[in-house]
């Protein structure tokens, strides 16, 4: 029988990294502690019962699933015809409708541009008849009643308001007669004009701002230049609405005397063209932005011939002057649909070819939407799919060009294109096909469930057999191996066939049991037990969260877990911190023994590979975790034993044997008995172990010799020769004397093919090759940087540059010490509803990283700043942070012990409640933060002697701090003087964005680190007086804003003073080791001339009036505040249980502290005479 009674429970016959199962028949692979998503494994359950009930119901199945395919082709057909004929009415009715209103459009559109044209032609004949009457001369034409008569002209167009010019043609021995005739005529019709637009301009204005020249502008387009000479020229005379001159002329502005031959406007071909044909001429669409509107405008000019004969229109006809008119084509296409009508595309093209074939195009599509178009682009954007849609219309075509024309005088041929848009398309084509597919769809689904449903009731209790047989099938899938299980199987049949009514009595069977069958057990004559033990867990697990405990369980586990799937190893069970594993079962193999020490080797180092990952996460001391390995080689039992809960189990003095090497062993050794040596001797590899220099007593045994296994830099040192005799040991040496070997990260491989064994996928990057302090402090950075995702959540996600805060930042502290700075009462942030409508995510802020690497900077820093003193240093204020963060996180926690729910007339908690009774410190993230970066800094600098030492030998910091506080003040300033330079500007933004914040943090970290000084008796006579006001027997919840602020000032002290001293207040052995520590930073002060008395004559009866006057009260004054739920129990019991330790082993370990002291001294006194 196995006295440790750690029955061997299989948790799986599957691969070890295989961790869940689930009904579907898939497991999760938990194959990377790391891995957020498992890989998916698919694992067969084998069952008869469910092998046969499959068999019966095939044919069933088959049925039904030809009955589903019928009915989903008859449904399917069905629905489709319906939604195609349906869809045809649709689209026919949409094609219809765009037809009627595109044909309505294009005749529309082209009876407006054939009354314009119509219209143009009637004024020019008007305008030549009118002169012929008159018999004037040519230019010298002046129309009467111009305003009345161009306004008509609009009218009769139809296409509103434009801009209309009468352009002379004016022969070069004209020009100066004719300057004389503008600036005669001039003012006569300028006043005209203004009369009829009701304008309140004079004819001064007019006549001051018209050029007396016929001119044009300049290259630059900057001034007026006047023409050539000896050309003809076509200036502007009358134009309608009148404009004045100006230096430079917008597109839609003809002034006086401006030459359209010579312009701007894009004229000159028009005007030539017009002239070379004798017929209207019409210009490619010009594109201007309304200056009003804002609206992008299309506009096209058009010139018209005026003949000095009326009946003259052929090759020999006299062009005496040119009517130009300009048109808006968004004013065209205006008022050609209904309202309500929408979705019309109108593509205008404007295409010629010229005399040499080439052809020119130009496109601009505006979208018809009842009375309006708007245009959208100067291409055509129709989509495609309506192509064959299409209505055109011919507007405007000239069908000859005269044989003068010359390849740039192009007059284009104007077309109007007409398409749908998807928003008119879907005005007809509904959903409503669509929905009659619907219908047929679902009642084809109602027909179904009907038929379902009807399935469901005559196989429910079927069902309900069947779930429960695979549920069974997949635990015992889970739990046995695969023959284990298999015979588990068999026998369930063979016990149906053979039940009977009453049980058996056990002693009247022959060869059964009560259980009505013989158990499943076999003896394994060829095995080696494992057992693998964290050594220093459970000090480790008392400074931690539980959920941190267990990420470190999970990892480690699951990590060996795929090593032995790799070696063939089967896993038998987890007992706490001890995993258990054979190798030989439940498949015989002869080298079990090879199997199972290669195994143990790999998890050495996957061990040391995964604590040195997991200390930036789970912090201090985590690396310090290491594993002790025994291994024995013989026979065990293993089988089912059957019970309320059946496992598969290991029985035998071969378990016993191997729990015993685990037990007797030393930290990051694989000890092996002479059982487990001779097969690996038999295998050729002696060469793994040496023998241990003294026998180990195991109980029923008696005194036993063991074997150590060799790692990598043992067996290299066995193969070359030492050079300095007290530098290096041999082989032989190292066995006799049991030399420890450092066993670095590459040292776990073994010497030879095994190097391969450890497939590991711990990601080390970055993590190794680091000192532990750069461990801790990756370790605070991915703390901090957290907290500050909280803290910028908590102002909404805002992170400004913080320059105007340098005069604020300048103040802080200047002119005043840190101790006179310190306030009685913290005035922290309350908590407000409305706050939490404006945080963020916090997972979800990215503090940049910037700011990141200057957290990683600082914090590096301040660990250069630290002493190597044996106590005060690095890793102590490491320690003191974990305690800090263990207890905040007990405050957020509110447990049932707070009694706050009792405190309410109904009995419920509210955030406010919750946020009250935690005296703000929850829901201020930058409380929290300032607390946790205080405990790091708290002892920066530390000299490594008390404060009463420094003041005593008068040092300059006793000086400047007045004899008060000097170690905490000189924290306080150096730590805070770093974090104020500005390579820190983009940290600090995070922290704080405003005077308050930055106050209320400075505050918070000169409070906390003073708590710190528990020695300063006025200090501790002002925290007792507020306490004795803020605490009372009596005291129930207020809501009084100085109250609370008192409250958490003290328990953010109490919170700092508790984690300063927290080893006392943990495990046995985490208080011995820091108690050490302590001992021998003030021994050796002492020894070093900077004490007078020697602390070890006190140091026993001194311990235990610090447990009974200081640790105990204050670990229940922790309990007393009523926020930190079950840690204040926790830290009272761990403190009041090493008191009772230290009574009875106190002197002892005084003793050894000062032997250690000694030998210590001795080494490293030796060590610099070797270097001398």
């Amino acid at each position: 029988m196995w006295e440790d009674s750690r029955s061997m429970t299989s948790k799986s016959a599957r691969t070890p990294s295989e961790s869940l199962s689930v009904g579907n028949g898939t497991t999760f692979d938990n194959s990377s502690a790391d891995s957020p998503v498992p890989r998916i494994r698919e694992v067969e359950h084998y069952s008869p019962e469910v092998t046969v009930t499959k068999r019966e119901d095939v044919f069933i199945e088959r049925v039904k699933v030809l009955v589903s395919f019928v009915l989903l082709v008859a449904v399917s057909a069905v629905a489709t015809v319906a939604y195609l004929l349906v869809n045809k009415q649709e689209v026919q009715s949409f094609e219809n409708q765009f037809n009627g209103h595109a044909s309505e459009v294009a005749a529309v559109v082209g009876q407006k541009i054939e009354k314009l044209f119509q219209a143009l032609d009637s004024t020019s004949i008007m305008i030549s008849s009118e002169a012929s009457a008159q018999n004037a001369i040519w230019p010298f034409v002046t129309v009467d009643h111009w305003p009345v008569k161009a306004a008509k002209l609009f009218e009769l167009g139809g296409i509103g308001q434009s801009v209309l010019a009468l352009a002379p043609v004016v022969q070069p021995d004209a020009m100066n007669d004719w300057t004389i005739y503008v600036e005669q005529e001039a003012p006569a019709w300028y006043q005209a004009s203004i009369d009829h637009e009701g304008s309140n301009e004079t004819v001064d204005d007019f006549v001051m701002h018209t050029i007396p020249y016929i001119h044009t502008y300049g290259a630059d387009r900057s001034r007026a230049t006047p023409i050539d000479p000896g050309r003809p020229s076509t200036p502007i005379w009358q134009s309608y609405p009148l404009t004045k001159g100006a230096i430079l002329p917008a597109i839609n502005e003809l002034p006086t005397n401006y030459d359209i031959l010579e312009g701007l406007h894009g004229d000159t071909q028009l005007v030539s063209a017009a002239n070379t044909s004798l017929r209207t001429a019409i210009s490619f669409p010009s594109i201007s932005t309304d200056p009003d509107s804002q609206r992008r405008l299309a506009k096209t000019a058009i010139v018209q011939p005026i003949f000095e004969q009326i009946e003259a229109k052929d090759e020999d006809a006299n062009v005496v002057a040119f009517l130009r008119w300009q048109i808006d084509w968004s004013v065209v296409l205006a008022n050609v649909l209904e309202n309500g009508v929408t979705g019309i595309l109108a593509v205008i093209r404007s295409s010629c070819q010229t005399s040499d074939s080439q052809e020119r195009s130009e496109y601009i599509t505006f979208r018809v939407n009842g009375m309006r178009a708007i245009m959208l682009a100067e291409t055509d954007v129709h989509e495609i799919e309506f192509d064959e849609m299409e209505v055109s219309a011919v507007l405007f075509n000239v069908d000859a060009v005269s044989s003068e024309a010359t390849a740039s005088e192009c007059i284009p041929r104007v077309t109007l294109h007409l398409y749908p848009t998807q928003d008119f398309k879907m005005k007809f084509v509904s959903q409503e096909a669509l929905y009659y597919a619907a219908v047929v769809v679902f009642i084809f689904c109602f027909t179904s469930v009907v038929f379902l449903i009807y399935d469901f009731l005559v196989r429910q209790r079927q069902r309900i057999v069947m779930d429960r047989i695979t549920r069974q099938d997949m635990i015992v899938s889970d739990v046995f191996p695969s023959a284990i299980r298999d015979r588990l199987y068999n026998q369930n049949l063979e016990d149906k066939r053979h039940q009977q009514d009453e049980l058996m009595d056990p002693n009247d069977f022959g060869g059964s049991t009560m259980f009505g069958s013989a158990p499943l057990a076999d003896l394994f004559p060829n095995t080696t037990v494992i057992f693998a033990d964290i050594v220093g867990f459970t000090a480790w697990s008392s400074q931690r969260e539980p959920s941190q405990v267990f990420v470190l369980l999970e990892t480690i586990y699951n990590a060996f877990d795929k090593i032995a799937y790799r070696h063939g190893v089967f896993k038998v069970e987890t007992v706490g911190d001890c995993y258990v594993a054979v190798a030989g079962l439940p498949e015989p193999d002869e080298e079990h023994a090879v199997v199972a020490c290669r195994f143990a080797r790999s998890c050495l180092k996957k061990m040391k590979d995964i604590t040195l990952k997991l200390e930036v996460t789970l912090g201090p001391d985590t690396s310090d975790l290491g594993m002790r390995i025994g291994a024995h080689s013989g026979q065990v039992t293993a089988g089912v034993l059957r019970g309320e809960r059946s496992r598969f189990q290991l029985f035998g003095d071969t378990m016993n044997t191997a729990a015993r090497m685990e037990h007797t062993g030393e930290r990051d050794r694989v000890q092996i008995t002479q059982a487990t040596a001779d097969l690996l001797k038999e295998a050729g590899l002696g060469r793994w172990f040496f023998p241990r220099a003294t026998t180990i007593f195991v109980k029923g045994k008696g005194n036993m010799q063991t074997y150590w296994m060799k790692n990598v830099s043992e067996s290299k040192a066995k193969k070359s020769k030492p050079k300095l005799k007290n530098e290096i040991a041999s082989i032989d040496e190292a066995a006799k004397t049991e030399e420890t070997v450092s066993l670095g990260p590459s040292e776990y491989n073994p010497d030879d093919s095994d190097s391969h064994d450890d497939d590991t996928d711990i990601d080390l990057a970055g993590v190794d090759g680091m000192s532990k302090s750069d461990r801790l402090v990756e370790w605070h950075v991915e703390s901090l940087c957290y907290m500050l995702q909280q803290i910028i959540a908590s102002r909404g996600g805002a992170v400004q540059p913080i320059d105007r805060l340098r005069v604020a930042e300048a103040a802080v502290g200047n002119g005043v010490t840190v101790l006179e700075e310190f306030a009685p009462i913290i005035e922290l942030k309350h908590f407000q509803a409305d706050d939490l409508s404006n945080r963020m995510d916090p997972s979800k802020i990215d503090i940049g990283e910037a700011a990141r690497s200057q957290l990683r900077k600082l914090l590096a820093t301040f660990a250069f700043m630290y002493k190597e003193n044996p106590f005060h240093n690095f890793e102590h204020a490491s320690h003191v942070t974990a305690s800090v963060k263990k207890l905040l996180s007990r405050i957020i926690k509110v447990g049932e012990g707070n009694g706050l729910a009792g405190q309410t007339p109904t009995g419920n908690v509210s955030l406010a409640d919750l946020a009250g009774h935690s005296y703000g410190i929850t829901s201020d993230p930058l409380t929290q933060f300032a607390v946790v970066f205080s405990a790091i800094i708290h002892d920066v600098d530390h000299p490594g002697v008390p404060n009463a030492q420094l003041v005593k030998e008068n040092t300059r910091n006793a000086q400047i701090y007045k004899n008060k506080s000097v170690a905490e003040q000189n924290s306080v300033d150096l730590a805070w003087e770093i974090l104020m330079q500005d390579e820190y500007k983009d940290l600090r933004a995070c922290i704080y964005q405003g005077e308050e914040d930055l106050r209320r943090f400075r505050q918070l970290v000169v409070n906390t680190v003073m708590a710190t000084d528990i020695v300063d008796k006025e200090l501790q006579a002002l925290r007792k007086k507020r306490w004795e006001t803020a605490f009372s027997s009596n005291f129930l919840y207020e809501p009084d804003s100085i109250s609370v602020d008192r409250k958490a000032t003290i328990v953010i002290e109490h919170l700092i003073q508790a984690s300063d001293v927290s080893h006392t207040m943990q495990h046995w052995h985490i208080y011995k080791k820091w108690n050490e520590k302590f001992f021998m930073e003030c021994y050796g002060a002492f020894k070093d001339g900077r004490a007078d008395v020697d602390p070890s004559i006190n140091w026993y009866k001194g311990e235990i009036g610090f447990f009974d006057f200081y640790i105990i009260p204050l670990a229940k004054k922790l309990d007393s505040c009523g926020v930190f739920g079950v840690s204040s129990d926790e830290y009272l019991n761990y403190a009041k249980g090493n008191r009772e330790e230290w009574v009875r082993e106190g002197e002892n370990i005084v003793k050894d502290f000062l032997a250690k002291y000694e030998h210590d001294k001795l080494g490293k006194a030796a060590l610099c005479s070797n270097r001398v």
